[in-house]
């Protein structure tokens, strides 16, 4: 689009700024550690935004302004790409985007982890993720991928089971409100920007922390 404009283009920007009337953003960089800012000198500018990083605007009660614009049929002829087929996965839990609980689970959970995680999902209605490490085992789909190189995410709750807590993965979950973190090695980083954080086995604590959510339902 921008190419197409002659603009300038900002990609996955998470603020921005207003200097002297000039439009500044800001973007993350080194996997979330730090953060770059940018002018863009083109009147007419594009950004893409980084997903999950602005919360979402209250309805103003009145209907934008729409333009119509009549668009020529494309010559099929002349098409480059093919759609052959999508192949999609279907799953009742919410969309890992847009889900206010994520229960995520790391490499530690071995074969184990839909076993341990599900029944937590399914009782929260929570979308369920995974660190990269779990993926790369083959514990989890990719698709599950929470992280720099996965999905990026800012739940209203996130439950990291079992994850060690590398820059990669808090780069995409550390925007969450609240950060519960279960983990046996008391050094694991996860605690660091975790809320809550439990010291202990989670093969024991999460089946225990199921039976007490019953109770409490």
């Amino acid at each position: 689009v921008a190419a197409k404009l002659g603009a300038g283009y900002a990609p996955d920007i998470s603020g921005v700024l207003s200097d002297g009337g000039k439009l500044t953003y800001k973007r993350p960089v080194y996997a979330g550690n730090a953060y770059a800012t940018c002018q863009l000198l083109t009147p007419t500018q594009v950004v893409s935004v980084r997903q999950s990083e602005f919360a979402a605007a209250e309805p103003s009660g009145g209907a934008s302004a729409t333009e119509s614009v009549q668009l020529a049929p494309a010559d099929p002829a002349a098409a480059r790409v093919e759609f052959i087929s999508l192949d999609a996965q279907k799953s009742a839990r919410p969309d890992l985007g847009e889900a206010r609980v994520i229960v995520s689970g790391g490499r530690a959970l071995k074969e184990k982890f839909a076993e341990v995680l599900d029944p937590l999902a399914n009782l929260l209605n929570a979308a369920v993720g995974a660190s990269r490490a779990a993926c790369d085992a083959g514990y989890a789909p990719p698709e599950l991928q929470v992280g720099q190189t996965g999905r990026v995410v800012a739940p209203k709750l996130y439950f990291a089971i079992g994850i060690s807590g590398a820059i990669q993965h808090l780069a995409g979950m550390k925007g969450s409100k609240t950060i519960v973190a279960i983990n046996k090695d008391p050094d694991a980083p996860i605690f660091q920007v975790a809320d809550y954080g439990l010291v202990a086995d989670l093969f024991t604590t999460v089946p225990e922390l199921i039976t007490e959510l019953k109770k409490a339902t």
